[in-house]
């Protein structure tokens, strides 16, 4: 069949576009983007131990923006424009042998355009660095010729560092605003992340039970002030929900303001994802050889994160939400096929988070996320008529919006929020 145009034109960028092999892995430094430090960092930690030679990224200035700006179409979603800003600002620092560094990025399959992230940043990068090859990192076949194997020994590491990952960002947000001495929750942090590293070093890192144990007593042991504060739920479109550079920092800034911030887990997201291909099959009639083992996965997934609710709860941890949970309250706001971008994901957090005790929630929403809008911004009065003390704010993420201008309207609502907790502080008072 004749290709057109259009086709021959991809056909041909694809085939001119640098590619990264395995037999490059010893030689190359790859870059990858900050979206979860603390997840990320472990992660890469642990794909490092299997020879390859990834770093982080952690710039985050201003130039990052303008740099995203300078070589991403305006009109392209802020995640896109940040994620490509990081890596061209850190390949211009003069840090990196620009002969041998590649840039690696994450990819869902999903009806998102972080589908079509890798096209982007290597149009980008062809202007200025056409040597750099970019690594898709994605388990739906988007890019068939990555350079980097995903086997099934390696899945099994990223689940286990993402579940320990969540795990410590719980812990640490529960004890951090509390804390009674300056800086003992991020020591029970640094602990903890070298005590998950050393399990990986030992292979050791499936016997999640025992790890988590030791995880929730090294936090335990952090001293904290017997106080309620104003809780705050963090949810929206996955990058600004997560990356200090997408939402400006919104974790710190909740801190400062003497709240606890309170991050549903990355797990939710990669299990939704699972979840979706089986709910295709029942939805759309949409079957596949990747039915059943999506179908597989997410029981598997599944099962370890009641495990971990389970022992955690035992330790008087507030656990992170059980994902049939999640979806029994997707579906008393909006049908669970409702999936592109984080899809029905967003209004499932926020009604678990309000029965749960965190009302007061910042939905975090990225210039050009059009799903994640209408899926955000777009069931709040639905779930304020369902929760009555639901206090949400939606905060827009973009290259023009000002950290001023989002503290402002986060602290509108913070201002809401302290209210509510004196009038049933005030409430108790008067029952006792």
């Amino acid at each position: 069949m004749k290709k057109n145009k259009k086709e021959e034109a991809v056909a041909d960028f694809r085939e001119k576009y640098p590619k990264f092999s395995p037999s490059m892995k010893d030689k190359y430094t790859i870059l990858v983007p900050d979206m979860l430090p603390v997840h990320f960092g472990m992660i890469v930690e642990i794909l490092n131990k299997d020879g390859w030679h990834l770093e982080m990224l952690r710039n985050d200035s201003r130039a990052v923006i303008d740099e995203g700006l300078k070589h991403v179409h305006n009109d392209t979603c802020f995640p896109a424009l940040c994620v490509t800003g990081q890596f061209i600002d850190a390949l211009k620092s003069g840090k990196y042998d620009l002969e041998h560094t590649a840039v690696m990025i994450t990819q869902s399959g999903g009806g998102c355009r972080a589908s079509n992230y890798i096209p982007l940043i290597r149009k980008a990068l062809k202007a200025e660095f056409p040597h750099v090859p970019v690594i898709s990192l994605n388990f739906a076949g988007l890019e068939k010729d990555s350079g980097f194997p995903v086997s099934l020994k390696t899945l099994t590491k990223l689940a286990f560092g993402i579940f320990y990952g969540d795990t410590l960002m719980s812990l640490y947000n529960q004890c951090k605003p509390y804390e009674e001495e300056e800086g003992a929750s991020d020591k029970a942090r640094e602990d903890c992340v070298k005590m998950v590293l050393d399990a990986f070093d030992k292979k050791k890192h499936r016997q999640y039970k025992k790890i988590i144990r030791q995880v929730l007593e090294r936090f335990s042991k952090v001293k904290r002030k017997k106080e309620e504060k104003v809780k705050v739920g963090i949810v929206g479109e996955i990058y600004v929900k997560y990356s200090p550079l997408g939402n400006s920092h919104l974790e710190e800034f909740l801190l400062s303001e003497g709240c606890e911030p309170v991050v549903p887990a990355l797990m939710d997201f990669v299990m939704y994802c699972a979840i979706n291909n089986v709910n295709d099959a029942k939805l759309y009639n949409k079957k596949s050889a990747a039915t059943l083992a999506f179908k597989l996965v997410y029981k598997y997934l599944y099962h370890v994160q009641k495990k971990i609710i389970k022992i955690t709860s035992k330790y008087g941890f507030e656990p992170l939400h059980d994902f049939e949970h999640l979806r029994r309250c997707a579906d008393k706001v909006i049908n669970q096929g409702v999936k592109m971008g984080e899809g029905w994901l967003i209004p499932a957090e926020m009604a678990a988070l309000a029965e749960t005790g965190t009302d007061n929630i910042v939905c975090a929403q990225p210039f050009g996320c059009l799903p994640n809008h209408i899926a955000g911004k777009g069931t709040i009065r639905t779930l304020k008529e369902m929760y009555k003390y639901e206090n949400i704010v939606a905060v827009d993420y973009d290259p023009s919006a000002t950290k001023v201008n989002q503290e402002n309207r986060i602290k509108l609502m913070l201002a809401t929020a302290r209210e509510n907790l004196n009038q049933a502080k005030n409430t108790d008072k008067k029952d006792s």
